[in-house]
């Protein structure tokens, strides 16, 4: 059986996520963290894992079809994931990045076999976002942020077919990139010193894709002055289509992640 590895590791910034704002007394530790650092600058790394189904209408060629795959119908054709946020923030001012990329892969017998003995399909999902900040709100409990950038999408199949059989070692592959601007907020409350809430909101498109969004909402413990674990769910869609390729999809899902503040 082949081994299925989740690498949830990578760069990303969750600005609310996690952490305390610069300039955030109520945040532990934070006089060592960011008063006496001479540069003014502070860093946040996260990694997180997506637990995310799948649903709604892919197409390529003029056909398109109806997805619906929960959760366990993912994970069961998961092969490998590298999910993360990073941040840099100097007093108001900061940019983010957000990177999630899954590859899945299934393999199923050919109808009769007459062309084929079976396929191998192999998907690769990219998202990626990168967005400039400014806080809007910060108060020793809360920070509100505003931001803009733009989102990214990469999807690539690629479908293998075993032989004997006519298409016996044909490999199709077909792939679309595209990009949109975002714009969102992000925001996070500190119920106690070491609970918070956090979570965030943006919209894109009219570019490339129709519409692009994404939401997520979370609940952080900070275990130690410079690491938070953080739970939560997120929830993203995008209607994109061009030269009879349709992707108008939501995915959405638990999101557990764990942040590093230096």
């Amino acid at each position: 059986m082949k081994t299925r590895i989740l690498l949830a590791v990578g760069l990303f910034t969750f600005g609310p996520i996690g952490v305390a704002a610069a300039a955030d007394p109520i945040y532990p530790g934070a006089e060592n963290v960011e008063y006496t650092s001479a540069s003014g600058w502070t860093f946040t790394v996260a990694a997180y894992g997506w637990l995310a189904g799948l649903e709604g209408n892919v197409g390529a060629g003029g056909r398109t079809a109806h997805v619906d795959a929960s959760i366990g119908d993912v994970l069961s054709k998961f092969d490998i994931g590298v999910m993360g946020l990073a941040e840099a923030r100097y007093q108001r001012f900061g940019v983010f990045t957000d990177f999630n990329y899954v590859r899945l892969s299934a393999s199923s017998d050919t109808p009769f076999g007459a062309l084929a003995d079976s396929a191998d399909l192999t998907v690769h999902s990219l998202m990626w976002t990168a967005a400039a900040e400014y806080r809007l709100v910060e108060t020793p409990e809360a920070s509100v942020d505003a931001f803009a950038g733009f989102r990214l999408y990469s999807l690539k199949n690629e479908l293998d077919f075993n032989g004997p059989g006519v298409l016996a070692g044909v490999s199709l592959s077909d792939q679309k990139t595209w990009a949109d601007p975002i714009v969102g907020l992000k925001a996070r409350y500190s119920i106690t010193p070491k609970l918070y809430l956090t979570g965030w909101g943006m919209v894109g498109g009219a570019v490339s894709a129709d519409v692009t969004w994404d939401v997520m909402a979370a609940a952080g413990y900070q275990l130690t002055d410079k690491f938070s674990a953080v739970l939560g769910y997120r929830a993203s869609g995008v209607d994109y289509e061009n030269d009879g390729f349709v992707y108008d999809t939501v995915q959405q899902g638990p999101i557990i992640g764990a942040v590093w503040r230096f």
